[in-house]
């Protein structure tokens, strides 16, 4: 009865991270998308500035973290010390940035679609630059991830959807896109140096350290000079408070959101963590075409669908590969 019950709860917790993930981050988006094209007030003006989403979200999630690590930290030494994040947090502030002004030249649904498919850039690198030779399977998830944002690309939008966007321009949108998840390669590498480095440093130490210094980079960006964006960028929200309400929630289900992935991570694994994720984003695309008004052809979920049975396998073949990691680790 007892480990029937710990089976339970266990379910329970993993059914509370999934709905905590998914609402924080389905959310989060349908607030990105509408920020990204809605217009305010009775001017019908739109927020230009999308960057600013970016320094607000590191606020935000600087005070969070700070909040969580005195309630929750048991106060030991060894992290990692908060100077050692200040190359990270370069790149962690330009490739957000990036992907974030992607939403002025293509849609909500492209923009997820591409940011998903991180594994290109990764393997590419991998190949490339340090001669890592991946396996046929791998390359088979490349091809359909790569095959369906290609052919999402390619396909023709509909008229509805790029009426919604401030500048239509495919290329520039995919690039920023790529440059996004090229800048994110060299975050999470940093990353795993200090996590390497400084084993005793915990998420919430990370998240500390790279908002603080996305904090610092973003206002020295956006109001480092006389008329610089973050002016304009506040003056904007002061005219239109509901922009300003969508910008704080949009950052709140960020910082809430980070709390249900750790939670997940410390409790299933990346693993987990990463098909919940991966899932999300499929609903989120389903989401924005049914309430965003983004609707998507026959082929273009053709697409969508090559893309996510890619990711899919890819998932299968980490899990695969855990399974006889722990098979070996088990003695005889």
């Amino acid at each position: 009865m007892e480990s029937h019950g710990a089976g339970l709860g266990r379910v329970l917790v993993l059914a509370f991270c999934v709905a905590g993930i998914w609402s924080a981050y389905i959310y989060q988006g349908v607030l990105q998308e509408t920020v990204s094209t809605k217009r305010f007030g009775p001017d019908k003006k739109r927020f230009e500035h999308l960057a600013f989403l970016n320094l607000a979200q590191n606020v935000v999630c600087l005070v969070w973290s700070f909040i969580m690590i005195k309630l929750w930290s048991s106060g030991s030494s060894g992290g990692a010390p908060w100077w050692s994040y200040w190359s990270a947090g370069i790149t962690n502030t330009i490739g957000p940035a990036m992907g974030i002004e992607a939403l002025k030249y293509i849609s909500y649904p492209a923009q997820v679609l591409a940011k998903s498919s991180k594994m290109i850039p990764v393997m590419l690198m991998g190949s490339l630059v340090y001669g890592i030779r991946y396996t046929f399977p791998e390359y088979l998830c490349t091809l359909l991830v790569a095959g369906g944002v290609s052919t999402f690309a390619l396909l023709k939008t509909s008229s509805k959807t790029i009426s919604k966007l401030a500048h239509p321009n495919a290329p520039l949108g995919y690039g920023l896109c790529f440059l996004n998840l090229t800048f994110d390669g060299f975050t999470n590498a940093t990353q795993d140096s200090i996590t390497a480095r400084y084993p005793k440093t915990s998420a919430w130490d990370i998240m500390l350290g790279m908002n603080l210094w996305g904090t610092i980079y973003n206002i020295a960006f956006m109001f480092g000079w006389p008329n610089a964006v973050g002016f304009e960028a506040v003056q904007f929200c002061k005219q239109h408070p509901e922009a300003a309400w969508d910008i704080l929630l949009y950052c709140l289900c960020g910082a809430v959101g980070q709390n249900f992935i750790f939670l997940t991570i410390s409790r299933f694994g990346s693993l987990t963590n990463t098909t919940i994720t991966t899932t999300r984003k499929f609903v989120s695309i389903v989401v924005s075409s049914l309430l965003s008004g983004n609707p998507l052809s026959t082929k273009q979920w053709g697409s969508v669908i090559m893309v996510f049975s890619g990711l899919s396998y890819q998932i299968y073949l980490k899990w695969k590969k855990l399974q006889r990691m722990q098979k070996k680790r088990k003695p005889m």
